[in-house]
């Protein structure tokens, strides 16, 4: 029986490693095999925030500034009329109602017409006193992500023509009558709509008190609140003051309500910045010469 088993054992031990070797090819074969290829997803791309071109045209160049910039938009003059505050703008690009990316602060370009009625004195402003960002409309963007495969879960738009001209006779509504800085924040609540207000004087040619907006008086008062708060001055209040500046002598020079009112406020703020900061003194002169002509016009 012993000589039996002794007989059979090679064929076992050749048996079990025959086994072990398949076992293990197997195994290996399992682990060898391609795994189940997954399609590749575009990744989403978040949606963009997206500004509409407000409608600046037939705006006394002063106004058009102001709306531009409430609505995030950075502007330029281009052409021979240059940037004074009662030019009046003819054409701009892009069009009104255009959707673009708010990619800080699209530039809006404009060409102005001459106020003959109204003379210009001092340097004109022909850009923003920001820095301006290229204009991408919405359709480029989102066929940007279509062109790079990255697909897009942003609303796409159909877009007007790039350029247009006073010509149109659409109506439109100003923007309401409060003034940000570039950043976007508000610098004072909405004023209730008022039905009428006189002028103090007529102006040939100067266009009528917008409504929509604060009046002169607090306006001036909402800058002095504003700069009242400041430890130092930073480029950002240095253009604030400037633009709401110019606003409140234009409009007092073109006869709008209490401008004696908001330009003896405004000279306080000057001489202010004066005392603090060590500048506002040529604000002040014009300030002054604009009460001066104010006070004699208003007799």
């Amino acid at each position: 029986m012993a000589a039996r088993l002794t007989a059979l054992l090679p064929r076992l031990v050749a048996l079990t490693v025959i086994w072990l070797l398949g076992a293990a090819t197997y195994t290996l074969a399992a682990d060898t095999l391609p795994a189940a290829k997954q399609q590749d997803k575009p990744a989403a791309v978040a949606k963009p925030h997206v500004l509409t071109v407000p409608d600046v045209r037939r705006k006394a160049y002063v106004f058009a500034k102001g709306i531009l910039q409430d609505a995030s938009f950075a502007w330029r003059v281009e052409g021979s009329v240059k940037g004074f505050a009662a030019n009046t703008v003819t054409v701009q690009n892009p069009a009104p109602g255009t959707k673009v990316i708010d990619n800080g602060a699209p530039v809006v370009t404009l060409s102005l017409s001459r106020n003959t009625a109204y003379g210009e004195s001092g340097l004109p402003e022909n850009t923003a006193p920001y820095k301006g960002t290229r204009v991408v409309l919405v359709s480029e963007w989102a066929q940007d992500q279509i062109g790079t495969g990255t697909g897009t879960t942003g609303a796409t738009s159909t877009e007007t023509a790039p350029t247009t001209t006073e010509t149109t006779s659409t109506t439109t509504t100003e923007t309401a009558g409060t003034t940000t800085e570039p950043s976007g924040t508000t610098t004072e609540p909405e004023q209730p709509a008022e039905k009428t207000r006189k002028p103090d004087f007529e102006v040939p040619g100067a266009p009528a008190e917008p409504l929509d907006e604060m009046t002169l008086p607090a306006r001036a008062r909402a800058l002095q609140h504003r700069l009242a708060g400041q430890d130092r001055p930073s480029k950002r209040m240095i253009n604030f003051w400037l633009y709401q500046h110019s606003w409140i002598v234009t409009g007092a020079r073109f006869g709008w309500h209490d401008g004696a009112e908001a330009l003896r406020i405004l000279i306080n703020i000057d001489q202010s910045l004066e005392r603090r900061f060590g500048f506002g003194a040529k604000s002040e002169v014009v300030a002054r010469r604009a009460l001066a002509y104010v006070e004699a016009q208003a007799k």
